[in-house]
């Protein structure tokens, strides 16, 4: 790979990029500067292959496996998985890592003097997803985003050289709360892989059982809970909003873009009624089109 990072990806690098098409935003739209198209898709790829190996949503085959070295005896182990690519991910830093989308990574990271904790982060998020399965409290969910979320938005700043101590508050509040959103959304999915990311301090207050996340439709007492969780994350996006309004230009555009996918996506959740059980509710591209509007004019 050279250092612009312009080769042409192989057909597993590209199976893990052509998922940004489904994000609520684009990851690196068209009217940003090209090399930060460049960089924030390679620290893109990261995020979402080691996301597919906590999920075990990798491609068919075991390609990922071997090119980290994993023999096909572990290949299916996700924590053998997560060990070998954090290996890689030391290659970054210190040599010549093996997987092409590391490979990718490396010019971003040298270009950008990016640093090893965030990336850390994402893999211990996904770590903990292969031993932490329920979280007892609010308070132990936000640890979780700290680690799963708030590293994506450091990324963003540090990748654009607008990194402060300020902004990096207000990225986590925003990056926190989308996390939530996020989960919302995907309470019924994350089921199907025995995860709850709602706190079981909210649902015994709530009177939620666990039971009452696998029927089809959810009940009163479901949709009252993912409408304060939804609260809390409508507050979080709030606190985090003035983030945009400290950066000019294109990377304002796209950092309202993000702002405005939250609550475009809180809307959806709002407008069925909170019953997020029977798949997730996304929003329409002319209902983000306009609170993309209302958070540049600070409105939100």
């Amino acid at each position: 790979m050279t250092e612009t990072g312009t080769t042409r990806p192989g057909a597993t690098e590209r199976g893990t990029l052509d998922k940004a098409a489904a994000e609520n935003f684009p990851v690196a739209p068209f009217f940003l500067p090209r090399a930060w198209r460049t960089d924030l898709m390679a620290v893109y790829g990261f995020a979402r292959l080691v996301d597919d190996i906590g999920d075990g949503d990798l491609a068919p085959g075991g390609a990922d496996a071997r090119l980290l070295g994993v023999s096909s005896a572990e290949a299916e182990d996700r924590l053998v998985l997560l060990d070998a690519f954090e290996a890689d991910l030391n290659r970054v830093f210190s040599g010549q890592p093996r997987h092409p989308l590391l490979r990718r990574l490396q010019p971003t990271v040298r270009r950008c003097s990016l640093t090893p904790e965030p990336f850390l982060g994402l893999i211990a998020a996904n770590r903990q997803d292969q031993l932490v399965t329920r979280y007892e409290t609010y308070d132990d969910l936000l640890a979780y985003c700290e680690l799963s979320a708030n590293p994506v938005g450091r990324l963003v700043l540090s990748v654009t050289g607008t990194s402060t101590p300020e902004r990096i508050r207000l990225s986590d509040a925003i990056c926190t709360a989308l996390q939530i959103v996020e989960h919302l959304q995907d309470v019924a999915e994350d089921l199907g892989r025995d995860r709850i990311y709602l706190p079981a301090a909210d649902m015994k207050r709530f009177h939620v059982q666990e039971a009452d996340l696998v029927t089809k439709s959810a009940g009163a007492s479901v949709r009252a809970l993912v409408a304060y969780e939804a609260q809390r994350a409508r507050e979080l996006l709030n606190e985090g909003a003035p983030l945009v309004g400290s950066v000019h230009g294109r990377l304002k555009l796209l950092l309202a873009g993000f702002v405005a996918g939250g609550r475009a996506a809180l809307r959806a959740i709002a407008a069925a009624e909170h019953d997020v059980l029977p798949g997730p509710p996304k929003p329409g591209k002319l209902q983000l089109l306009r609170e993309v509007g209302v958070t540049l004019r600070g409105e939100g």
